[in-house]
């Protein structure tokens, strides 16, 4: 197809180079215009006959001056008009999405890492404990990285300060340990093999970081979810949360200041306060209904299925290749033989050559709910996946930890289990009147419990993903289970997971 070509004048080109990839394609990129004016341009897009060259020289580029490269990030009159009326006037949540912000946070607990990443609505790029050791002091102080505030007491500094120094001597140890205990493959350099044991020894020690640990993490989102965001962060019991709310705020407005101006306005403390009121409810009303656990709680234990899930998922795959109504496919899909079946999903399946290759949408059909209680590392690594519903418990010592089986034989598991022991004191001190602070105090060794619901789909990347075996140890063990659990219910779909590793 010959696509038309828009004529500009010299004049009107002189101010449009600046700003986009080029002024003949169809496809072309904006560059060099605040995220304000790039959201604006596209909102308004919809409502626009013409181009959106076009739309910028009629409606945008006078207000913004005189064509130069960058505007200083100034929004515009025009652009910051038309969120005024538009956004924050009408409430057009769909206009948020169409500018965004990198942002780093950096001096940040894990307490306040997974409040940021649990609404899985943006990017999110946090320092790895596999990588990053904790085994100095913060540079210029006698400081060990993690969150401080006088309100949580001495018993909670002891217990920290014992925590790091008992890593800080572990760390050598272990690693001596490790380079004895597995030698450099053949052909593997030096430097690779020096990597490969640090990260071991990081990976067996990281038990001992509690989640005061202080980490860094960048983040990439719209406007829309950096105004959820600083909503969500202003509604909790912590400090921290409070004080990054409006940090995050400050920062915003200097480069998306419409998309994020509601987080503040009358409908934005009104939400917090809904938040803030609906929490508290449940907790009372979860109170009120005390609960002990009934003994050891499984590392996973499938709750709920669907028994009828592999007739509805034959239908689904036939439906887009039908012109019949879904009530049909679905009679169809009971009436059939039972081979006929499982050859209809393997068709829709196909000959997959790697982990990549993922069936189609008709396998977002089956639904499994997950009980899971594993160790806080295990869970940090879990709770970045996206396409499912997770929800968990508070950080707690309650439900026991756990102890990777190579510190056995390093000499270093007494004082590993000391250190825990003492944090879960610290913990049971704080719990009395600081409940949610308490959390600080939990090292990622000890279990926490959570649910995960997720479709077959999901689970295919998921288990697939995190039973490889380059994967840490504690989560493979879960997904395997998870895998194995699914096999039980429904051995024809779990079939699909054909990169599941079991070993």
């Amino acid at each position: 197809m010959e696509y038309p070509v828009e004529t500009f004048s010299a004049a009107e080109r002189a101010r449009l180079e600046p700003h986009f990839t080029n002024l003949d394609e169809p496809v072309f990129a904006l560059v060099n215009l605040p995220e304000t004016v790039k959201g604006a341009l596209f909102a308004r897009y919809s409502r626009y006959q013409g181009t959106l060259r076009r739309l910028h020289l009629d409606e945008f580029s006078d207000s913004l001056g005189d064509g130069a490269a960058t505007y200083d990030n100034a929004e515009g009159a025009r652009a910051a008009d038309f969120y005024e009326r538009i956004f924050v006037g009408y409430g057009d949540d769909s206009i948020a999405q169409l500018g965004g912000a990198h942002i780093a946070c950096e001096w940040v607990s894990n307490v306040l890492t997974k409040v940021l990443q649990r609404p899985r609505l943006g990017a999110y790029l946090e320092q790895s404990t596999r990588y990053i050791a904790y085994d100095a002091p913060i540079e210029g102080t006698s400081s060990y990285r993690y969150y401080r505030d006088g309100g949580l007491g001495p018993q909670y500094e002891q217990a920290m300060d014992e925590i790091f120094g008992i890593y800080s001597d572990s760390l050598p140890r272990v690693q001596a340990w490790a380079a004895d205990t597995y030698p450099a493959a053949a052909g593997e350099s030096p430097q690779a093999h020096a990597r490969a044991i640090k990260a071991k020894a990081l990976d067996l020690l990281r038990g001992l970081l509690p989640m005061a640990t202080l980490t860094n993490v960048g983040l990439f989102g719209n406007g829309r979810a950096f105004e959820y965001l600083i909503t969500k962060l202003h509604a909790t019991a912590l400090p921290e949360l409070h004080t990054l709310a409006t940090a995050l705020q400050t920062e915003l407005e200097q480069l998306i200041p419409a998309f994020v101006r509601r987080a503040s306005s009358p409908r934005g403390l009104a939400y917090q306060r809904y938040l803030a009121n609906t929490r508290s409810a449940v907790a009372a009303q979860a109170a009120a209904h005390p609960l002990e656990p009934a003994g050891d709680s499984p590392l996973v234990q499938l709750i709920d299925y669907d028994p009828e899930a592999e007739a509805k998922l034959v239908a689904d795959i036939l439906y887009p290749h039908s012109d019949a109504p879904l009530e049909q496919l679905v009679a169809l899909a009971h009436g059939l033989p039972a081979a006929e079946r499982v050859a209809i999903i393997a068709s829709a399946i196909g000959q997959r050559e790697s982990r990549f290759q993922r069936p189609g949408r008709a396998f977002e059909q089956p639904y499994y709910h997950f009980d899971l209680c594993a160790d806080i590392g295990a869970y940090r690594d879990l709770q970045r996946h996206r396409i499912l519903t997770q929800e968990r418990q508070r950080y707690t010592t309650r439900h026991g930890f756990v102890t990777p089986p190579e510190l056995l034989h390093t000499g270093g598991a007494v004082r590993y289990a000391a250190a825990l022991e003492q944090a879960a004191a610290a913990f049971e001190t704080l719990s009395a009147d600081l409940p949610e602070a308490a959390q600080y105090a939990v090292p990622f060794a000890f279990r926490i419990r959570w649910r995960v619901r997720l479709n077959l789909r999901e689970a295919i990347h998921l288990l697939e993903l995190r039973s490889a075996p380059q994967g840490h140890p504690s989560y493979r063990a879960i997904a395997q289970a998870m895998f194995q659990q699914i096999s039980a219910v429904h051995p024809t779909l779990a079939a699909s997971m054909e990169f599941v590793d079991l070993n």
